[in-house]
């Protein structure tokens, strides 16, 4: 693993900031959304959604979903929420894809739903279920969970996706139904973790951008979901091609579980938050690139909470997580 690059936590979100658990984000207007892995009551227990009108202080919103979809709920038997979502916007509409799954199995689909605006209060606001995107299987070496779009620099339009098995997935999409353009096409891998024969590769979240003629990988490796005792760790990869490979800043390839550090945890003794991951990317009007993700607080029982911070670009060409308020 590559040396890891510098890291500071962002001024800590206020307000309804638990639990929040594969957050991503984006801006519409004035005011900043993530969505999240359904957790909590009623229609925030399908998928989460909270705003903000200064990246600090927090609320809840209506939620895209009240139930799951039918056809997904078909697709996965024993799925009660929706997890790790996807927000961009594309062609005149905000696609969010998200993931249907079940803990520890392949079984699992994503899915694609649109809307006008991300406003409930707006005219023309009302998420459309486009169906499933793709799915995976008992059998299959891929888990299609986790899913990230990208549009890259001639283009074309992608979906990263992958969480264990053997490892993170890119397929390229059809720009007019965001789905793939070639269906039952077999994935490009993106990136792995090679361990013994029936071992778990630990590895999932990915998240891809562009900057500066080079497009970014983000992962996630290690243990989630395990409170305070989570393992989770954030590393990323550059490439000159959307396909990779992906390699960190010491030239290890993110297909053999390489990469550089982004975000870590404190030391054990002095860390509040643990097991930093699920990051996501978004780029403001003033050309800001944030960073979104979700770490447990030991001080609250090792709930998920959602932390922000914001990637600096050094001399050098590779990139620091800053906190909010600090000089690069």
């Amino acid at each position: 693993m590559a040396a890891g690059a510098a890291f500071a936590q962002a001024d800590a979100p206020q307000g309804e900031v638990r639990p929040v658990h594969d957050p991503v984000l984006i801006r519409e207007g004035r005011v900043w959304h993530v969505y999240s892995t359904g957790i909590g009551k009623e229609g925030q227990g399908i998928l989460s959604a909270r705003a903000s009108d200064d990246l600090i202080r927090w609320r809840t919103v209506a939620p895209p979903f009240a139930a799951l979809p039918d056809w997904a709920a078909k697709a996965v038997p024993g799925a009660r929420n929706l997890w790790a979502p996807d927000i961009s916007f594309v062609g005149g509409r905000y696609r969010l894809y998200y993931s249907v799954s079940t803990f520890g199995s392949n079984r699992s689909a994503i899915g694609l739903a649109t809307s006008a605006t991300l406003d409930p209060a707006a005219p023309g606001y009302g998420w459309r279920d486009e169906g499933m995107v793709l799915a995976s299987k008992p059998g299959d070496d891929f888990n299609a969970i986790d899913p990230a779009f990208v549009a890259d620099r001639d283009g074309r339009h992608w979906l990263a996706f992958g969480s264990f098995w053997s490892g993170l997935k890119l397929v390229e999409l059809d720009p007019r139904t965001g789905k793939p353009r070639r269906p039952g096409e077999k994935p490009l891998p993106l990136a792995s973790r090679p361990v013994p024969q029936g071992a778990p590769s630990i590895i999932e979240a990915p998240y891809l951008f562009e900057r500066g003629g080079w497009y970014w990988l983000i992962a996630s490796y290690d243990y989630c979901c395990k409170g305070a005792a989570s393992t989770y760790y954030t590393v990323i990869g550059r490439s000159k091609t959307i396909t990779g490979p992906y390699l960190g800043k010491d030239g290890s390839s993110m297909l053999a579980g390489g990469g550089t550090v982004l975000l870590r945890a404190d030391l054990e003794e002095k860390g509040r938050f643990r097991g930093p991951g699920h990051a996501g990317h978004f780029r403001g009007r003033d050309g800001v690139d944030h960073l979104v993700f979700h770490a447990y607080d030991k001080e609250n029982g090792g709930a998920p909470t959602l932390r922000l911070a914001t990637l600096d670009w050094g001399a050098d060409g590779w990139l620091r997580a800053v906190q909010q308020g600090e000089k690069p």
